[in-house]
């Protein structure tokens, strides 16, 4: 049994699955795994989406900045939002940090080197929520490398943005602000951001006036994992089989059931049910995620 509804939140994803990037289809409210894709193109895409029932009801879709995605989207579904997941932008930054950290560490002591690179959890971590000792470690290393420091104070200040803004147009004014801000000395290690926030601009920063996530991230990181293990000697076929039609890991909609008072006394009471269906019969959202993870680890240990 699969899913058989199309969510009003779809997620966009990809995992390695027998050595190669697969397409991931999901239900972001449910957290659950819809598809699982032979491929990750366009066409793939596309042709999966054009079969969805009730495409039409599809409001958001949330991806990573892939373009045969994007472009897939648009084409078959021209009603919905696409949202880019704000994890692929923000580690970006953090990115760029590390970039920096690894310039400033070659003209290092070999001591020194290996200080850094255990530090660079530090480095990698808000500040707010450093512990005093670990603060005291990040400031000795700012104060050291002008380089870093400004570094570490731009990512700071795009991760205040993706934390605090309001709207998409506060959003952008301050994105706008912090790109000028950037010093020359660094501004190499932050154009793989830069690049990608012009590329996709009205993606990243509709996350603001839409916050839809691909909250199951670390749960799907698992699975990749999991997959990449079990997936030796194994079709593609049957790693699908496997994940999508394992039973009793599908979420369906429980009945509705209300009581209804049949006596002025109120001692006899009835019992009224709602069954969740629909013209097309019980609604199926797909294999939950997490539960998924533990099954398969379960299986192999």
């Amino acid at each position: 049994m699969k899913a058989n509804t199309a969510p009003r939140w779809l997620g966009l994803d990809e995992i390695k699955v027998v050595g190669q990037p697969r397409g991931v289809i999901t239900n972001i409210e449910k957290q659950t795994l819809v598809e699982l894709l032979k491929e990750r193109s366009k066409k793939a895409v596309s042709k999966y989406l054009s079969g969805l029932p009730n495409r039409s009801q599809i409001e958001l879709v949330a991806m990573d900045m892939w373009a045969p995605y994007r472009e897939a989207v648009r084409a078959v579904l021209p009603g919905a939002v696409i949202v880019i997941d704000k994890f692929h932008v923000v580690k970006m930054a953090n990115a760029a940090l590390d970039a920096v950290r690894k310039s400033v560490r070659e003209g290092l002591t070999p001591t020194q080197r290996r200080k850094l690179m255990h530090d660079r959890f530090i480095l990698l971590k808000r500040k707010k929520k450093l512990e005093p000792d670990k603060r005291l470690i990040l400031d000795v290393w700012l104060g050291q490398f002008p380089r870093l420091q400004a570094a570490y104070d731009l990512k700071e200040d795009f991760f205040d943005i993706w934390e605090t803004a309001k709207s998409s147009s506060e959003a952008n004014k301050r994105y706008a602000a912090w790109e000028a801000s950037i010093p020359s000395e660094v501004a190499w290690a932050f154009k793989d951001l830069t690049t990608a926030i012009r590329n996709w601009k009205t993606e990243i920063f509709a996350y603001f006036d839409h916050r839809v996530t691909n909250a199951y991230t670390e749960s799907l990181n698992n699975l990749t994992r999991l997959t990449n293990r079990i997936g030796r000697g194994y079709s593609f076929e049957a790693i699908r089989a496997k994940m999508l039609f394992s039973g009793g890991l599908h979420i369906e909609p429980r009945p509705r059931y209300s009581l209804r008072e049949t006596s002025h006394q109120g001692y006899a009471m009835a019992i009224t049910i709602q069954q969740p269906e629909d013209e097309a019969g019980a609604k199926n959202y797909g294999v939950k995620i997490s539960t998924l993870v533990q099954r398969l680890e379960a299986e192999g240990e």
